[in-house]
């Protein structure tokens, strides 16, 4: 007959533990290893734009101010040029930047809402402007009301 180890429950029985040892030597080596390569690597230089390379100002902004609705106000030079419905803006901005000394792509157009306006209407607005071929169209955002 077969004997075994097994003796009334007081025989040897496999321990369900992990052996933390080499995990701790492991991750110490690594440790020791960063600590000494760390000071050896080479450190990044970010080339910053520096304030004499800047663009003049455009001597003409035509902006448009987003309003609640479909109403658009129109400005030109800082100088209100009345409200505008969302279908006759392109013809009027484009019709603002034929009127400019040096030509359509001289007068930059800035579109500038409040920060409750809708992300949706002020998208719709470039499209439509972009569409119409209309040149330089940026963003601005007015904190308060504008």
């Amino acid at each position: 007959m077969a004997q075994s180890n097994w003796r009334g429950g007081r025989g040897r029985r496999t321990k369900n533990e992990i052996n933390m040892v080499p995990f701790i030597d492991v991750m110490l080596v690594l440790l020791i290893i960063f600590m000494v390569s760390a000071p050896l690597m080479p450190t990044g230089v970010v080339d910053l734009p520096s304030v004499g390379k800047a663009k003049q100002a455009p001597a003409k902004v035509i902006e448009v101010v987003v309003g609640e609705g479909d109403q658009v106000t129109l400005r030109v030079d800082q100088q209100d040029r009345g409200s505008v419905k969302v279908a006759d803006l392109a013809s009027r901005v484009k019709e603002a930047q034929a009127n400019t000394v040096g030509g359509p792509e001289a007068a930059p157009v800035i579109i500038s809402a409040r920060k409750d306006v809708r992300y949706d209407a002020v998208v719709q607005i470039m499209d439509k402007l972009q569409r119409a071929g209309v040149a330089r169209v940026g963003l601005t955002v007015h904190a308060t009301g504008g």
